[in-house]
Protein backbone atom coordinates (compact mmCIF):
# COMPACT_ATOMS: atom_id res chain seq x y z
CA UNK A 1 0.00 0.00 0.00
CA UNK A 2 1.43 3.51 -0.71
CA UNK A 3 2.60 5.36 2.20
CA UNK A 4 0.90 9.14 2.51
CA UNK A 5 3.17 12.18 2.52
CA UNK A 6 3.09 13.43 6.09
CA UNK A 7 2.54 16.97 4.64
CA UNK A 8 -0.76 15.62 3.10
CA UNK A 9 -2.22 15.12 6.49
CA UNK A 10 -4.97 17.39 8.45
CA UNK A 11 -4.51 17.91 11.90
CA UNK A 12 -7.39 16.18 12.43
CA UNK A 13 -5.96 13.18 10.52
CA UNK A 14 -2.75 13.69 12.32
CA UNK A 15 -4.08 13.48 15.80
CA UNK A 16 -6.29 10.54 15.13
CA UNK A 17 -2.78 8.88 13.33
CA UNK A 18 -1.60 9.39 16.68
CA UNK A 19 -3.61 8.53 19.40
CA UNK A 20 -4.36 4.68 17.26
CA UNK A 21 -0.29 4.43 18.30
CA UNK A 22 -0.55 5.29 21.38
CA UNK A 23 0.89 9.12 21.50
CA UNK A 24 -0.23 12.11 23.93
CA UNK A 25 -2.37 14.59 21.85
CA UNK A 26 0.18 17.59 22.38
CA UNK A 27 2.50 15.27 19.73
CA UNK A 28 -0.04 16.69 17.04
CA UNK A 29 0.91 20.51 18.07
CA UNK A 30 4.55 20.09 17.88
CA UNK A 31 4.97 18.00 14.53
CA UNK A 32 2.25 20.21 13.06
CA UNK A 33 4.21 23.22 13.89
CA UNK A 34 7.66 21.84 12.68
CA UNK A 35 5.88 20.89 9.23
CA UNK A 36 3.82 24.24 9.01
CA UNK A 37 5.28 27.02 10.39
CA UNK A 38 9.26 26.02 10.89
CA UNK A 39 9.05 23.85 7.63
CA UNK A 40 11.33 21.79 8.52
CA UNK A 41 12.56 19.49 5.73
CA UNK A 42 13.30 16.27 6.94
CA UNK A 43 11.97 13.88 9.96
CA UNK A 44 15.15 13.98 12.12
CA UNK A 45 15.02 17.70 12.10
CA UNK A 46 11.69 17.33 14.74
CA UNK A 47 14.39 17.48 17.36
CA UNK A 48 11.59 17.73 20.21
CA UNK A 49 10.13 14.60 19.26
CA UNK A 50 11.32 11.41 20.75
CA UNK A 51 13.49 9.34 18.31
CA UNK A 52 11.17 6.59 18.49
CA UNK A 53 8.06 8.32 17.42
CA UNK A 54 10.75 9.77 14.79
CA UNK A 55 11.54 6.45 13.43
CA UNK A 56 7.60 5.35 13.45
CA UNK A 57 6.92 8.26 11.57
CA UNK A 58 9.68 7.58 8.53
CA UNK A 59 8.16 3.85 8.75
CA UNK A 60 4.85 4.84 8.39
CA UNK A 61 4.71 8.14 6.28
CA UNK A 62 7.39 9.56 3.53
CA UNK A 63 8.23 13.19 3.70
CA UNK A 64 9.24 14.27 0.39
CA UNK A 65 9.65 17.58 -1.91
CA UNK A 66 9.39 19.07 -4.85
CA UNK A 67 12.47 20.18 -6.67
CA UNK A 68 13.33 23.87 -8.44
CA UNK A 69 14.69 22.85 -11.75
CA UNK A 70 14.49 26.36 -13.33
CA UNK A 71 13.32 29.69 -12.24
CA UNK A 72 12.49 32.94 -14.72
CA UNK A 73 12.28 36.53 -13.68
CA UNK A 74 10.27 39.37 -15.59
CA UNK A 75 12.59 42.15 -16.07
CA UNK A 76 9.19 43.97 -17.11
CA UNK A 77 7.27 43.39 -13.94
CA UNK A 78 9.60 40.75 -11.38
CA UNK A 79 7.08 38.31 -12.28
CA UNK A 80 8.98 34.63 -11.45
CA UNK A 81 8.03 31.74 -12.91
CA UNK A 82 9.33 28.29 -11.48
CA UNK A 83 9.74 24.62 -12.80
CA UNK A 84 9.25 22.16 -10.49
CA UNK A 85 10.03 18.44 -10.71
CA UNK A 86 7.62 16.05 -8.63
CA UNK A 87 9.21 13.08 -6.99
CA UNK A 88 8.36 11.11 -9.66
CA UNK A 89 10.05 13.10 -12.53
CA UNK A 90 7.14 14.69 -13.52
CA UNK A 91 7.26 18.51 -14.02
CA UNK A 92 4.74 21.93 -13.01
CA UNK A 93 4.88 25.37 -13.00
CA UNK A 94 4.55 27.98 -10.29
CA UNK A 95 4.16 31.41 -10.91
CA UNK A 96 4.67 34.25 -8.54
CA UNK A 97 3.38 37.68 -9.01
CA UNK A 98 3.31 41.31 -7.36
CA UNK A 99 1.04 43.28 -6.91
CA UNK A 100 0.63 46.36 -4.98
CA UNK A 101 -1.36 44.06 -1.90
CA UNK A 102 1.20 41.83 -1.77
CA UNK A 103 2.57 38.34 -4.02
CA UNK A 104 0.27 36.33 -5.19
CA UNK A 105 1.08 32.62 -6.01
CA UNK A 106 -0.09 30.86 -8.93
CA UNK A 107 -0.24 27.08 -7.89
CA UNK A 108 -0.52 24.05 -10.71
CA UNK A 109 -3.08 20.93 -9.25
CA UNK A 110 -2.26 18.36 -11.71
CA UNK A 111 0.35 17.50 -14.16
CA UNK A 112 -1.00 18.30 -17.21
CA UNK A 113 -4.73 18.68 -17.54
CA UNK A 114 -8.03 16.21 -19.63
CA UNK A 115 -9.62 19.16 -20.17
CA UNK A 116 -8.49 19.67 -23.92
CA UNK A 117 -9.30 23.69 -23.73
CA UNK A 118 -8.25 24.64 -27.49
CA UNK A 119 -6.54 28.02 -26.17
CA UNK A 120 -3.96 26.04 -23.30
CA UNK A 121 -0.84 25.28 -23.39
CA UNK A 122 -1.21 22.98 -20.35
CA UNK A 123 -3.46 20.42 -21.83
CA UNK A 124 -1.33 20.46 -25.09
CA UNK A 125 1.31 17.73 -23.68
CA UNK A 126 -1.69 15.87 -22.12
CA UNK A 127 -2.91 14.80 -19.11
CA UNK A 128 -0.07 12.66 -16.11
CA UNK A 129 -1.75 12.62 -12.77
CA UNK A 130 -3.07 14.83 -10.07
CA UNK A 131 -1.08 16.41 -7.58
CA UNK A 132 -1.74 15.15 -3.80
CA UNK A 133 -1.97 17.47 -0.90
CA UNK A 134 1.75 18.01 -0.25
CA UNK A 135 2.49 18.68 -4.01
CA UNK A 136 0.05 21.31 -3.96
CA UNK A 137 1.12 22.99 -0.66
CA UNK A 138 4.93 22.33 -1.58
CA UNK A 139 4.33 24.77 -3.99
CA UNK A 140 3.68 27.42 -1.64
CA UNK A 141 5.93 26.53 0.85
CA UNK A 142 8.98 25.69 -1.73
CA UNK A 143 8.21 29.21 -3.36
CA UNK A 144 8.67 30.73 -0.13
CA UNK A 145 11.67 29.38 0.21
CA UNK A 146 13.62 29.78 -3.08
CA UNK A 147 12.63 33.43 -3.22
CA UNK A 148 12.46 34.97 0.27
CA UNK A 149 8.88 36.51 -0.03
CA UNK A 150 5.86 35.58 1.12
CA UNK A 151 2.78 34.85 -0.46
CA UNK A 152 -0.69 37.13 0.46
CA UNK A 153 -2.77 35.49 -1.96
CA UNK A 154 -3.03 32.21 -4.37
CA UNK A 155 -5.07 31.39 -6.94
CA UNK A 156 -5.44 27.59 -8.22
CA UNK A 157 -5.22 28.69 -11.76
CA UNK A 158 -1.90 27.16 -13.08
CA UNK A 159 -2.08 23.84 -14.99
CA UNK A 160 -4.67 21.11 -14.44
CA UNK A 161 -7.94 21.70 -13.73
CA UNK A 162 -8.87 21.70 -9.50
CA UNK A 163 -12.28 20.80 -9.44
CA UNK A 164 -10.70 17.19 -11.68
CA UNK A 165 -8.61 16.75 -8.53
CA UNK A 166 -11.57 17.55 -5.91
CA UNK A 167 -11.14 15.59 -2.96
CA UNK A 168 -6.89 16.36 -2.94
CA UNK A 169 -7.96 20.52 -3.50
CA UNK A 170 -10.36 19.92 -0.38
CA UNK A 171 -7.87 18.31 1.72
CA UNK A 172 -5.30 21.30 0.19
CA UNK A 173 -8.02 24.06 1.73
CA UNK A 174 -8.29 22.46 4.59
CA UNK A 175 -4.81 22.26 5.36
CA UNK A 176 -4.22 25.84 3.80
CA UNK A 177 -6.43 27.43 5.90
CA UNK A 178 -6.59 25.23 9.25
CA UNK A 179 -4.90 27.47 12.49
CA UNK A 180 -2.92 24.44 13.30
CA UNK A 181 -1.19 24.94 9.72
CA UNK A 182 -0.78 27.60 7.47
CA UNK A 183 -3.77 29.65 8.84
CA UNK A 184 -4.54 31.54 5.32
CA UNK A 185 -8.17 33.09 5.42
CA UNK A 186 -9.42 31.28 2.31
CA UNK A 187 -11.10 34.92 1.17
CA UNK A 188 -7.04 34.97 -0.35
CA UNK A 189 -7.60 32.50 -2.70
CA UNK A 190 -9.19 32.16 -5.70
CA UNK A 191 -9.98 28.60 -7.76
CA UNK A 192 -10.85 28.85 -11.71
CA UNK A 193 -12.56 25.96 -13.19
CA UNK A 194 -13.69 25.44 -16.84
CA UNK A 195 -16.83 24.58 -15.48
CA UNK A 196 -17.58 21.05 -13.90
CA UNK A 197 -21.18 22.21 -12.98
CA UNK A 198 -21.63 19.18 -10.68
CA UNK A 199 -18.06 19.62 -8.49
CA UNK A 200 -19.52 23.84 -8.06
CA UNK A 201 -22.36 22.21 -5.96
CA UNK A 202 -20.20 20.35 -3.93
CA UNK A 203 -17.81 23.34 -3.24
CA UNK A 204 -20.54 25.54 -2.40
CA UNK A 205 -22.18 23.32 0.06
CA UNK A 206 -18.34 23.59 1.78
CA UNK A 207 -18.52 27.47 1.65
CA UNK A 208 -14.95 27.87 2.16
CA UNK A 209 -15.19 31.39 1.63
CA UNK A 210 -13.01 31.39 -1.57
CA UNK A 211 -13.59 32.97 -4.90
CA UNK A 212 -14.73 31.31 -7.90
CA UNK A 213 -13.34 32.08 -11.54
CA UNK A 214 -15.14 30.17 -14.12
CA UNK A 215 -14.04 30.30 -17.49
CA UNK A 216 -16.33 31.33 -19.92
CA UNK A 217 -14.91 32.39 -23.11
CA UNK A 218 -18.19 32.17 -25.12
CA UNK A 219 -21.83 32.96 -24.20
CA UNK A 220 -22.85 30.05 -26.87
CA UNK A 221 -23.06 26.60 -26.33
CA UNK A 222 -22.13 25.50 -29.74
CA UNK A 223 -19.21 28.25 -30.26
CA UNK A 224 -17.94 27.59 -26.53
CA UNK A 225 -18.19 23.51 -27.21
CA UNK A 226 -15.63 23.90 -29.79
CA UNK A 227 -13.04 26.04 -27.73
CA UNK A 228 -14.05 24.09 -24.50
CA UNK A 229 -15.15 20.65 -24.76
CA UNK A 230 -16.66 20.50 -20.98
CA UNK A 231 -19.31 22.11 -22.39
CA UNK A 232 -20.71 19.34 -24.21
CA UNK A 233 -21.13 17.84 -20.89
CA UNK A 234 -22.43 20.58 -19.07
CA UNK A 235 -23.81 23.15 -20.97
CA UNK A 236 -23.87 26.69 -20.39
CA UNK A 237 -27.61 26.73 -18.70
CA UNK A 238 -26.59 24.06 -16.63
CA UNK A 239 -23.02 25.99 -15.79
CA UNK A 240 -24.96 29.09 -15.02
CA UNK A 241 -27.66 27.67 -12.80
CA UNK A 242 -24.68 26.13 -10.55
CA UNK A 243 -22.52 29.54 -10.20
CA UNK A 244 -26.06 31.37 -9.32
CA UNK A 245 -26.18 28.46 -6.35
CA UNK A 246 -22.54 29.11 -5.52
CA UNK A 247 -23.28 32.75 -5.12
CA UNK A 248 -27.00 31.96 -2.68
CA UNK A 249 -25.30 29.61 -0.45
CA UNK A 250 -21.55 31.53 -0.16
CA UNK A 251 -22.93 35.33 -1.07
CA UNK A 252 -19.42 35.26 -2.45
CA UNK A 253 -19.39 37.33 -6.55
CA UNK A 254 -18.53 35.33 -8.80
CA UNK A 255 -15.73 35.99 -11.46
CA UNK A 256 -15.93 35.19 -15.40
CA UNK A 257 -12.64 34.47 -17.10
CA UNK A 258 -13.12 36.09 -20.83
CA UNK A 259 -9.86 34.74 -23.07
CA UNK A 260 -10.54 37.47 -26.25
CA UNK A 261 -9.95 35.49 -29.26
CA UNK A 262 -9.74 37.64 -32.65
CA UNK A 263 -13.13 36.70 -35.06
CA UNK A 264 -13.97 33.58 -32.44
CA UNK A 265 -15.74 35.71 -29.31
CA UNK A 266 -15.03 39.27 -29.92
CA UNK A 267 -18.25 40.86 -31.47
CA UNK A 268 -20.77 43.09 -30.46
CA UNK A 269 -23.45 40.20 -30.73
CA UNK A 270 -21.12 38.02 -28.13
CA UNK A 271 -20.74 41.02 -26.10
CA UNK A 272 -24.43 41.13 -25.76
CA UNK A 273 -25.22 37.79 -25.51
CA UNK A 274 -22.68 37.42 -22.52
CA UNK A 275 -24.08 40.62 -20.48
CA UNK A 276 -27.50 38.63 -21.05
CA UNK A 277 -26.31 35.55 -19.61
CA UNK A 278 -24.90 36.92 -16.06
CA UNK A 279 -27.74 39.43 -15.57
CA UNK A 280 -29.04 39.59 -12.14
CA UNK A 281 -25.64 37.87 -10.99
CA UNK A 282 -23.45 39.56 -8.63
CA UNK A 283 -20.29 38.85 -11.16
CA UNK A 284 -17.11 40.34 -12.93
CA UNK A 285 -15.92 39.49 -16.33
CA UNK A 286 -12.21 39.11 -16.50
CA UNK A 287 -10.94 39.86 -20.37
CA UNK A 288 -7.59 38.12 -21.27
CA UNK A 289 -6.02 38.54 -24.30
CA UNK A 290 -5.75 34.92 -25.84
CA UNK A 291 -2.32 34.03 -24.99
CA UNK A 292 -0.62 32.66 -28.16
CA UNK A 293 0.21 29.33 -28.74
CA UNK A 294 2.34 27.46 -31.95
CA UNK A 295 -0.12 25.13 -32.03
CA UNK A 296 -2.87 27.49 -32.34
CA UNK A 297 -3.55 30.18 -34.67
CA UNK A 298 -5.52 31.92 -31.94
CA UNK A 299 -4.43 35.80 -31.15
CA UNK A 300 -5.63 39.23 -29.98
CA UNK A 301 -4.05 42.32 -28.36
CA UNK A 302 -4.78 44.35 -25.17
CA UNK A 303 -6.24 47.12 -27.09
CA UNK A 304 -9.10 44.88 -28.69
CA UNK A 305 -9.61 43.39 -24.87
CA UNK A 306 -9.89 47.05 -23.63
CA UNK A 307 -12.52 47.88 -26.15
CA UNK A 308 -14.50 44.71 -25.97
CA UNK A 309 -14.48 45.66 -21.77
CA UNK A 310 -15.72 49.01 -22.53
CA UNK A 311 -18.41 47.35 -24.82
CA UNK A 312 -19.40 45.36 -22.30
CA UNK A 313 -19.22 48.67 -19.40
CA UNK A 314 -21.69 49.87 -21.84
CA UNK A 315 -24.30 47.88 -21.82
CA UNK A 316 -24.09 47.26 -17.94
CA UNK A 317 -21.63 44.69 -17.17
CA UNK A 318 -18.61 44.71 -14.60
CA UNK A 319 -15.85 44.61 -16.63
CA UNK A 320 -11.61 44.59 -16.47
CA UNK A 321 -8.46 43.36 -18.38
CA UNK A 322 -6.58 41.36 -16.57
CA UNK A 323 -2.95 42.71 -16.04
CA UNK A 324 -0.53 41.26 -17.98
CA UNK A 325 2.02 39.94 -16.17
CA UNK A 326 5.55 38.11 -17.21
CA UNK A 327 5.31 39.12 -20.70
CA UNK A 328 8.83 38.06 -21.41
CA UNK A 329 9.35 35.03 -19.46
CA UNK A 330 5.85 33.09 -21.03
CA UNK A 331 4.31 33.15 -17.54
CA UNK A 332 1.04 31.72 -19.36
CA UNK A 333 0.97 28.64 -17.42
CA UNK A 334 1.88 24.99 -19.60
CA UNK A 335 4.73 26.78 -21.95
CA UNK A 336 7.75 25.51 -19.87
CA UNK A 337 6.85 22.47 -18.86
CA UNK A 338 6.38 21.58 -22.54
CA UNK A 339 9.42 23.48 -23.53
CA UNK A 340 11.65 21.59 -20.96
CA UNK A 341 10.24 17.81 -21.47
CA UNK A 342 10.24 18.05 -24.91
Amino acid sequence: MKKIDILSLTPDRLKEYLKSIGEKPFRASQILNWLHEKRVRDFDGMSNLPASLRERLKSDFTFEHIKPVRRLRSDIDGTEKFLYELPDGNHIETVLMSYEHGDSLCISTQAGCRMGCRFCASTIAGFKRNLEPNEILGQLYETEYVSRRKVSSIVLMGIGEPLDNFENVVTFLNILSSPDCTNMSLRHLSLSTCGLADRIYKLAELDFGLTLSVSLHSPYDEKRSELMPINKKYHIDELMQACRDYFDKTGRRISFEYALIEGENDSEADAKALVKLIRGMPAHINIIPVNSIAERNYRSDRASAQRFAKLLGSLGANATVRRTLGADINAACGQLRREYEI
